[in-house]
């Protein structure tokens, strides 16, 4: 090998074993910059919980809510279980863990996101575990269980994209400080409903669209609602939605209704039959998975998504 051959070698191998490092640097900088922005937040008087939204690791702007709550909440167990996390590089809790070090226990279905956890940077450095387990509501329990946090953590974030309302439903031991949801907008603010329940669902696989899981918002508040939770908002893209033990609600921190909380998604991420982004947006993105079934939840009643136009 020449000399010049075995120098482009070496950069290259320098450029391939520094990435780490430039990652770490990265997420100082990230963190360091989430840190100012939490200062902000502490003396803003917003009129909605979106109003303490930033973005540092989560996919919107949950970082900010969750350090708003979390900073002006008596939470108790300063601990976390997220689960649906894939490999936590984006989730709700990352940047509670790296800035404010709560422990965490995380799960998720996939054995390489799991395995891409367990090979971060951060993974040895900070208080996390995760289990590989696909999420069903005859196995949570037990997979939470394992966290060893007991009955009252201070966060529950579940975001599954499939059955998360009966999954949540199984876990009526657990008392989370904070509830953290991700609710479907496209089955609107009126019905309380979800997918059937299927133990084996895999949103990609079970409709072309994309946009068929989960439940809707009124489901969520029903069932937090009767095991003394209050509603206190959502995030501005309207995808996931908080709720606070209302024996632990002070200062900011405000119930809010149903009706003033709703924000439709406004994101547009349905697909065609191809598995192309179709960008519909609105009512439009329900009638394409119009026949698909869902269940009143208070009810029992059977009913499909165009019965949500009635």
């Amino acid at each position: 090998m020449s000399g010049r051959s075995a120098q482009r070698l070496s950069r290259a191998w320098r450029a391939v074993t520094g990435l780490p490092k430039l990652e770490r640097w990265l997420d100082d900088i990230r963190i360091n910059q989430g840190r100012m922005l939490a200062a902000m937040n502490s003396g803003l008087q917003g009129s909605a919980l979106s109003d303490y939204e930033f973005r540092v690791f989560s996919q919107w702007g949950e970082d900010g809510i969750i350090q708003f709550l979390a900073g002006e909440l008596d939470v108790g167990n300063r601990c976390f279980i997220e689960f649906g996390v894939e490999d936590f590089t984006e989730s709700n809790c990352r940047f509670l863990m790296m800035k404010d070090r709560w422990p965490g226990f995380v799960i998720d279905g996939s054995g390489r996101n799991v395995e891409r956890l367990r090979s971060s940077y951060y993974f040895w450095q900070y208080p996390l575990e995760c289990v590989e387990s696909f999420v069903t509501r005859e196995n949570i329990a037990s997979l939470i269980g394992r966290s060893g946090f007991g009955d009252e953590p201070g966060i529950l974030s579940i975001d599954i994209d499939g059955v998360d309302y009966y999954v949540l439903e199984a876990l009526g031991h657990l008392r989370p400080t904070i509830l953290i949801v991700e609710y479907n907008a496209l089955f609107g603010k009126e019905r309380a409903v979800s997918v059937p329940y299927d133990p084996g669902f895999v949103r990609t696989r079970k409709h072309h669209s994309n946009v068929y899981f989960g439940a809707s918002l009124p489901a969520f508040v029903h069932l937090a609602s009767a095991r003394g939770y209050a509603f206190v908002g959502v995030n501005s893209v309207g995808s996931n939605a908080f709720f606070v033990r209302r024996d632990r609600l002070r200062g900011r921190v405000r119930e809010t209704t149903l009706e003033a909380g709703f924000r439709d998604s406004t994101f547009r991420e349905a697909r065609d039959a191809a598995g192309a982004l179709t960008f519909q947006a609105g009512a439009a993105r329900r009638k394409v998975m119009a026949q698909m079934p869902l269940v009143d939840v208070i009810t029992g009643e059977a009913l499909t998504v165009a019965d949500l136009e009635a």
